[in-house]
């Protein structure tokens, strides 16, 4: 009979679980509730709460909707979206992270720090996004990013790999920050690249702005995954999170499956081995690892 655990360390993290709990208030009042976008990069807690009454709407459908309430989830939104939901009387559920809103608000203020500066020295906007780099490493396109973009008039640049920091001007100044969720040993490989190649007449500057709650799970999940046979992780495929886990369970225990739900699950999998670790994403509801265990236990039974 298969030994199976799941990890404690794995699961919604604070933000995921403050604005999942927000929602099921909003929709327990009976409020016709909207979210912008997938709450969780989860389907299957998506669909969860669809059937308790969420609608899930994009930005195009945000711009024709008035007089409704929706929710920001926890990747947070640009200034735009603030702004044509006071046009439109949208009561906005604000359930940004915290963690990714101090990080807006640090981007924010460097950009109109930087702006300030420039206009006592009488530089047109032209000259101002010429003079300095607000980069970002982060995924081009997520929607964290696309909300730390909008907090300096899209004039951030976003590198999304290692070898993307050398297409930066070494000449200027670079401001760096990080997405919440990216990798801490990639960070740390471009801040070196960085001060290796800045120019003695530019400033540097980077800041650690990766969320430990979630940077501390890759040393944990990586014990988790070398104690078991084989490792089943559940996450969406959507989730970025999830890319890097999963990634790092492959890297330590080649019999590692990513799955999204119970029916992809393969028995054969499992055939000669002992042990099994079931583990996710931030993005990962508890209640989804359960039914991946529960649905291995009774084909194990059954076999």
């Amino acid at each position: 009979m298969l030994q199976i655990e799941i990890d404690n360390g794995s699961g919604f993290c604070f933000g995921v679980t403050t604005a999942i709990k927000k929602a099921e208030e909003e929709l327990e009042k009976g409020t016709k509730l909207y979210c912008l976008g997938d709450i969780v990069h989860n389907s299957m807690e998506v669909e969860r709460l669809t059937q308790r009454g969420l609608i899930t709407i994009n930005h195009d459908q945000l711009r024709a909707l008035h007089n409704a309430t929706v929710l920001l989830r926890a990747h947070g939104e640009p200034p735009e979206t603030y702004e044509l939901a006071k046009r439109n009387n949208i009561e906005i559920i604000d359930a940004t992270c915290p963690v990714v809103l101090a990080l807006q608000r640090r981007i924010k203020n460097q950009y109109e720090k930087s702006i300030a500066t420039d206009e006592t020295l009488d530089l047109t906007h032209d000259q101002q996004a010429a003079d300095r780099q607000i980069v970002i490493f982060g995924k081009n396109g997520h929607a964290e990013v696309l909300g730390l973009v909008g907090q300096t008039r899209s004039k951030a640049i976003v590198i999304e790999k290692f070898d993307d920091v050398k297409r930066l001007d070494f000449q200027r100044d670079i401001y760096l920050y990080s997405q919440t969720t990216k990798s801490l040993n990639e960070f740390h490989r471009i801040i070196a690249y960085i001060q290796e190649n800045i120019s003695p007449n530019a400033t540097f500057r980077s800041f650690d702005t990766i969320c430990r709650q979630v940077a501390n799970r890759m040393p944990n999940i990586s014990t988790f995954a070398s104690r078991h046979d084989v490792i089943v992780f559940v996450a969406g495929r959507k989730s970025s999170n999830g890319k890097v886990l999963f990634h790092e369970c492959l890297s330590v225990n080649p019999n590692s499956y990513q799955v999204e739900s119970a029916a992809e699950i393969d028995m054969q999998w499992f055939q000669g081995k002992t042990t099994v670790g079931i583990c996710g994403a931030t993005s990962t509801p508890k209640w989804l690892m359960e039914e991946c265990r529960d649905a291995i236990l009774k084909s194990d039974k059954n076999s």
